[in-house]
């Protein structure tokens, strides 16, 4: 069940019904999923370490429950996975590193707590890119992750292992982190949904730390709605809101950026964007082209802050230098060079310009981007080009995200479209701060316009 398209706009609704109207059980979606990762991540690599005989375990006590009627509800026998970020009692958590390879927590994050007791069922750790400081999760010490979209391409990172496992159908929700980009980057590349709500939405306790000031969890699924259902279950005071089956968008004030955004942009990612925009004023939506405050100062400025806060982090660790990756341990060595004043300039950056953003929504309800300016690029490539000139993976990856880590705004990327080697395009939505349910709601509405939802790549099919 869990590998299929949505019949619905809600794969953990679908799973739900099917519980309760005893068309399966959760051990067989379990032994589902085990057979899904058996079969598919030999190619994928997405998971560093699968709890089968945990998830069995888990899955005979919850429909226990359902037969005595205790039911906990959506999530209520769902199989998931974490990002290998989060602490999981009694379950090694690596961060995708060496420093951290024999780590066996004694507790659990927040998020992994709270979703074990709403009934979710975790299958494993999803890789990642070492410690969650990159965008390609081309891991040194675990092994590239594959882009199920093309097994040549990267997933994006940092959550890449979290994206692969729900974009190939394994599971149908899984966690992510984003501390620059790492749930929408690899939402984006691999065509499926990834939420960063509004910072500190929901709880990092028990999470390894990357940029204090901007790291945040959210969900990866493969419809909004489920994201949606996802984030209510994780958030530290949820509302409960949900996309209804019918939104309208009439007259919502949609943003388009004049500057950065379609600067340096691949052709087709721009088509298809556009597209999605002139998809959203034909529903009745109101198109205004505006200018954004600098978002190369604040990219800028959030890059600063997180090389210093990175090295801050893992100080502990730090003389064990042939335990970190090469690129890593590189950009830990030229946060540690960063001067306090550097720092303490670009939390005023990040607030000034956090001011602009607050403006905005005067004169707007939301802002629509680009995801990132590419789609997937090839494992190991280090450069692409866009009009002539080069820019690092690593940097075009991140150019429209990491702004939204700075100034701690809600922002989602859902698939709006494929270039013409499928690989899929991401649209990425913005809005005010604590506008997370706004912004569920317009994604949803994007989503049935869209119509994007239904596609899997060929490996999972």
């Amino acid at each position: 069940m869990t590998s299929q398209a949505p019949t619905g706009r809600s794969l953990i609704e679908d799973t739900y019904h099917a519980l309760r109207a005893r068309k399966t059980t959760a051990r067989e979606l379990v032994d589902e999923t085990l057979r899904k990762i058996a079969k598919l991540d030999k190619r994928l690599n997405a998971f560093i370490t699968v709890t089968g005989d945990l998830a069995r375990e888990a899955a005979g006590e919850l429909d226990g429950e359902l037969a005595a009627g205790r039911d906990r509800g959506l999530l209520h026998g769902l199989p998931i996975a974490h990002k290998d970020l989060m602490r999981t009692k009694g379950v090694r958590t690596t961060a995708g590193s060496k420093i951290f390879a024999n780590y066996i927590p004694q507790r659990d994050a927040d998020v992994v707590r709270i979703l074990r007791a709403a009934g979710a069922i975790s299958l494993g750790k999803t890789g990642l890119h070492e410690l969650a400081y990159g965008v390609t999760s081309n891991n040194p010490h675990y092994g590239a992750i594959h882009n199920p979209w093309d097994l040549s391409r990267i997933p994006g990172g940092s959550s890449g292992g979290s994206a692969v496992a729900v974009a190939a159908g394994i599971v149908p929700f899984a966690t992510g982190t984003d501390t620059g980009g790492s749930i929408r980057v690899p939402a984006s590349f691999c065509g499926i949904v990834g939420f960063k709500p509004t910072f500190g939405k929901i709880s990092t306790a028990g999470v390894l730390p990357l940029g204090i000031t901007q790291d945040t969890v959210g969900p990866l699924t493969r419809t909004v709605r489920d994201a949606a259902i996802a984030y209510q279950a994780m958030a530290i005071r949820p509302t409960g809101y949900v996309p209804a089956k019918e939104i309208s968008l009439a007259g919502v004030r949609i943003g388009v950026p004049r500057n950065y955004f379609f600067e340096r942009v691949d052709a087709e990612v721009a088509s298809s964007v556009k597209k999605a925009i002139q998809a959203a004023e034909r529903a009745g939506a109101k198109i205004n082209e505006i200018d954004v405050p600098d978002t190369v100062a604040l990219t800028e400025a959030a890059a600063t802050c997180l090389l210093s806060e990175a090295p801050s982090a893992l100080r502990p660790y730090l003389d064990r230098r042939e335990d970190f990756g090469e690129e890593v341990l590189a950009r830990l060595d030229a946060g540690r060079k960063i001067l306090a004043v550097d720092y303490l300039d670009a939390l005023r950056v990040r607030r000034k310009i956090g001011r602009e953003f607050a403006r905005l929504w005067d004169r707007i309800d939301c802002l629509f981007t680009p995801s990132t300016p590419m789609t997937a690029p090839i494992i190991g490539e280090k450069f692409v080009t866009f009009h002539g000139g080069e820019e690092e993976v690593r940097a075009a990856g991140t150019r429209f995200t990491r702004g939204m880590n700075a100034v701690g705004l809600p922002a989602i990327s859902i698939p709006c479209g494929f270039s013409k080697n499928i690989l899929p395009i991401g649209l990425q939505i913005i809005a005010g701060r604590d506008r997370d349910d706004f912004v569920l709601q317009i994604a949803a509405a994007m989503e049935d316009t869209l119509d994007c939802a239904r596609r899997m790549p060929p490996l999972a099919a």
